[in-house]
């Protein structure tokens, strides 16, 4: 008897002490991730298919500004703080659009950290977690969102073939260590991708 409850205290603890560990490497594994990476979220007024074809135009109008801004950027910080110089651009240029396509929706613009879902960018994937982000909500803001990464560039990843430049991988190699890197790039490895399903299982609570 003593000594099947010594098993089950030593397989407690063992189990502690993986649960520990794990949340430990998905806490340093996700700050590197949100730490490297500056995001864009664009949010309908609803999901009417008006709504919708409005927040594509908003998207594209953004995008072409926020490509000029950022192309030469070399670090996330940087992109944030061109994102903040200009926040009223960002707000001119999707007010205007909105007019332009015959609605009277106002703009909220917000540069936060917010809650984002897994999401997939060509071949490269980003767990959920929490990220720096600038917001864009429509009216309402009621409708689906729509997300992309302004720092690295990965809004104009061809997701017709799911390639994502080299140029933008390489600035989040640069930033990440390199297993890291390899948990976000698509893999066949099956111990990589148990680490980013552990990574998604632990980000959401």
């Amino acid at each position: 008897m003593k000594l099947f409850k010594r098993i089950c205290l030593v397989l407690f603890l063992l189990a502690i002490f993986t649960i520990v560990s794990a949340l430990s490497y998905v806490s340093a594994v996700s700050n590197n991730i949100s730490n490297s990476v500056f995001r864009l979220h664009v949010i309908a007024n609803s999901d009417s298919e008006e709504d919708q074809n409005l927040k594509y135009i908003v998207r594209d109008n953004l995008i072409k500004y926020m490509n000029t801004l950022t192309k030469d950027i070399t670090s996330k910080e940087r992109a944030i703080e061109i994102a903040k110089e200009h926040e009223k651009d960002f707000y001119d240029i999707a007010i205007k659009t909105i007019r332009e396509n015959g609605y009277n929706y106002d703009v909220k613009i917000e540069i936060g950290n917010s809650y984002f879902p897994t999401k997939h960018y060509g071949d490269i994937s980003l767990p959920a977690g929490y990220y720096d982000a600038l917001k864009v909500e429509i009216g309402e803001s009621a409708g689906q969102n729509w997300w992309c990464v302004m720092f690295p560039p990965l809004c104009f990843v061809d997701m017709s073939t799911g390639i994502v430049p080299d140029e933008s991988k390489e600035k989040i190699k640069e930033n990440l260590p390199e297993e890291e890197y390899a948990l976000i790039s698509r893999t066949d490895n099956n111990n990589l991708n148990f680490k980013f399903k552990l990574i998604e299982l632990f980000s959401k609570n």
